[in-house]
């Protein structure tokens, strides 16, 4: 009575090391130097005709849905449509050269890519052309920063010319970030005080506290900026989302194209 039952035990196994093998061997078998982009989720992120998902590496476009307790619910955040659409002209049924940079899936298993497409006469960085669009936010992630200083310079152009989300007016004062909880401003304010910890360095403006921390600090030492005291008592402009944090308004910076130095109120 063993043998019959040991053959199946074996003839499982076995089904399950070819089903192994094959899904593994898919993987390896994708070219990622052309792979075919078969839908646009929103503005980062895209689905591949092997059905695996991509999300685009260094930016976060305005959501057009976002999850909540009963499921997931329309978004009706500005310009994020308008990123969408942007995104399936330049990519959607597309043949699409992908990148990757250190870390290859997020914690969604989604991959993690630079989206290069033909464009005209030549190829163009997705990323790079819905930042200059003004459809999309800088999002460093380190280590994924190989392309970081085009990004910056896209989105300067963007913001220079006023295209699309930098249209609005997103000025406030500092005081007054408590009232805007879930968006990004930019914030206007002295910054009175700073602290550097293990893990991250606090600057205090009135009403706001911004937040750099360590995986980010390299960008601004890069930069020859070292934060606790090159802004300490300036008064500066920062853009972010403010969240909240201990009853504290706060905004994460994690590049220094987000804090521009007004004028030193020493």
């Amino acid at each position: 009575m063993k043998r019959p039952f040991y053959a199946l035990i074996f003839a499982v196994l076995l089904a399950a090391l070819v089903l192994l093998f094959a899904a593994v061997f898919r993987n390896l078998s994708v070219d990622y130097d052309r792979v075919e982009i078969s839908r646009v989720v929103d503005g980062d992120t895209v689905e591949l005709k092997n059905g695996k998902m991509a999300r685009y590496i260094g930016i976060d476009t305005p959501e057009t849905s976002k999850k909540t307790a009963k499921g997931w619910i329309k978004a009706d955040e500005p310009f994020g449509e308008e990123a969408k659409r942007f995104n399936e002209e330049l990519v959607l049924g597309k043949t699409a050269r992908l990148e990757f940079d250190i870390v290859a899936k997020d914690k969604y298993n989604r991959l993690l890519v630079y989206c290069f497409v033909t464009y005209g006469d030549g190829e163009v960085l997705a990323q790079e052309e819905i930042l200059r669009n003004g459809l999309a936010y800088l999002y460093t992630f380190p280590p994924n920063v190989k392309y970081v200083d085009r990004f910056v310079a896209a989105l300067k152009e963007a913001r220079q010319a006023r295209r699309g989300i930098w249209s609005q007016d997103l000025a406030i004062q500092s005081q007054d970030a408590a009232g805007f909880k879930g968006h990004r401003k930019i914030a206007e304010g002295v910054v009175k005080k700073t602290r550097s910890m293990k893990n991250l360095v606090r600057l205090t403006m009135d009403g706001l506290v911004l937040v750099i921390f360590k995986n980010d600090l390299d960008m601004f030492l890069n930069s020859g900026i070292s934060p606790s005291s090159f802004y300490k008592g300036k008064k500066v402009r920062v853009f972010g989302l403010i969240k909240e944090y201990k009853g504290e308004p706060e905004v994460v910076v994690s590049h220094p194209w987000q804090i521009e130095v007004v004028e030193n109120s020493r």
